[in-house]
């Protein structure tokens, strides 16, 4: 398996003798490596823990991150014992070296020191989906939300406890860029220039990484799930235990899953939105009332299925797409057209009346008066809502309902609403009778 490429050497300096002798230790594995990813700005933090052998005086750090898309410029490396006797002198890149760094230890301790190593990469990412299972009477459903941890760093991550960021991130490199430089700062012999380029780079990974501190957070030793905390514009998913990434691979994790969240089904009609046919929603609430409400929900996409009996067979039912959901926020999805629910409306009369003449005897003015009748029909075993919306292209109009027309409610200047309450197969129909004013004679039009 692929591992980051880090060599120790040891650098003995001898008193009162003119050379130094030189041996080449490879770094130990990490002890433990937290992973930390923004996917807004294909970012993530990488905090590892390692002992380091150390000798008494100078030592130096050799490290390589070829092949990987580590942002150089970023790394930084803190002792976590024995820091007053432990100077970090600087990291310096070797001109005309590729992918290589070498950093300078003075220390006055011998043996195993820990130290934290950070450095930001790129080529990590998330995404989450949900599935959701209706029950029979449609009136719960099971939710289940996972999230999909994708590996295209260039290196693996074995037993890394991962953490998930929702929220924009602003910097002002992008990391990839900066892991693909052929040297990290400029080409060699551009001295001036290289200590400008690395003076902003350096700021800039700065900022950064402040914005990334605020997100390290103690975690606590429960079992393993996902654990959700509020960072001020972002939020964190921390996936406890650990998960091994190979480079190359991804790897699925639950977040969560709610066995009863309430549930509305609605069906609606729309010939302007949706065209001819009926186009089902699923609407629940992110509150403590639908058994959610503890947290956010990342957005993604939702499969839902129905159950179908004892078996647990289920079938399909659609998918949509949706963006976050704040805490106690509604959420409609569009689960698409559907063909067990009809809606019908058809044009039975049409005539125009009470026309007005200006000076010259042309038509300044008329009514247009059109009878539709609507059927709704259901062919579900059980019952369901339609929502039937008529849009009219005018503010001017009068209307006069008959039959079984359910609820009705103007939605605004030029749209009513109808309700209907469908019982399983069986069928509802209504007329409305729909008169416009036009030219002149929308003066004498009244609401």
């Amino acid at each position: 398996m692929k591992r980051l490429a880090f060599t120790l050497l040891i650098i003995f300096v001898m008193t009162g003798v003119g050379w130094a002798k030189v041996d080449l230790v490879t770094l130990p594995s990490r002890d433990t490596v937290q992973l930390t990813i923004y996917n807004s700005a294909d970012m993530t933090l990488v905090r590892e823990s390692r002992a380091l052998t150390l000798k008494d005086g100078a030592n130096a750090l050799q490290f390589s991150w070829e092949n990987t898309l580590i942002d150089p410029t970023s790394l930084e490396m803190l002792p976590k014992a024995n820091a007053d006797k432990i100077d970090i002198a600087e990291l310096v890149y070797p001109p005309r070296v590729r992918n290589l760094g070498l950093w300078n230890i003075e220390s006055g301790v011998s043996g195993k020191v820990p130290v934290e190593i950070t450095y930001l990469t790129s080529g990590l990412s998330w995404r989450a989906f949900y599935m959701g299972t209706l029950t029979e009477d449609e009136e719960t459903m099971r939710l289940k939300g996972y999230v999909v941890v994708t590996n295209n760093s260039g290196e693996d991550y074995e037993n890394a406890q991962t953490r998930l960021i929702v929220g924009q991130v602003h910097i002002l490199d992008q990391i990839a860029e900066l892991a693909r430089r052929q040297y990290p700062y400029g080409r060699p012999g551009e001295a001036p220039v290289m200590r400008e380029i690395l003076e902003e780079e350096r700021v800039a990974g700065r900022r950064a990484r402040v914005v990334m501190e605020k997100a390290m957070l103690a975690m606590p030793s429960e079992p393993k799930a996902i654990k959700k905390e509020g960072l001020s514009e972002y939020f964190l998913y921390t996936i406890e235990g650990t998960e091994t990434i190979p480079n190359g691979w991804s790897k699925r994790l639950q977040s969560f899953d709610v066995e009863a969240v309430p549930v509305v089904n609605l069906y609606k009609y729309e010939t302007e939105r949706y065209g001819p046919s009926v186009v089902r929603f699923l609407s629940f609430k992110n509150d403590q009332e639908h058994e959610l409400g503890q947290t956010p929900i990342p957005g993604g996409r939702l499969k839902v299925y129905r159950d179908v009996g004892d078996q647990g067979h289920l079938s399909y039912t659609g998918q949509s797409d949706f963006k976050y959901i704040p805490v106690d926020e509604d959420v409609e999805l569009n689960l698409g057209t559907v063909a067990d629910i009809v809606v019908e409306p058809k044009l039975m009369d049409f005539k125009t009346e009470n026309y007005r003449f200006d000076s010259r005897r042309n038509i300044s003015g008329w009514d247009e008066i059109r009878t539709f009748k609507v059927e709704a029909k259901n062919t579900r075993d059980i019952g369901v809502k339609v929502e039937i919306q008529r849009n009219f292209g005018t503010q001017y109009w009068d209307i006069r309902n008959s039959g079984d027309f359910g609820r009705f409610e103007k939605v605004d200047l030029d749209t009513v609403k109808y309700t209907l309450d469908l019982q399983p197969r069986s069928s509802q129909t209504f007329e409305y009778v729909i008169r416009t004013y036009h030219g002149v004679r929308e003066e004498d039009w009244r609401p």
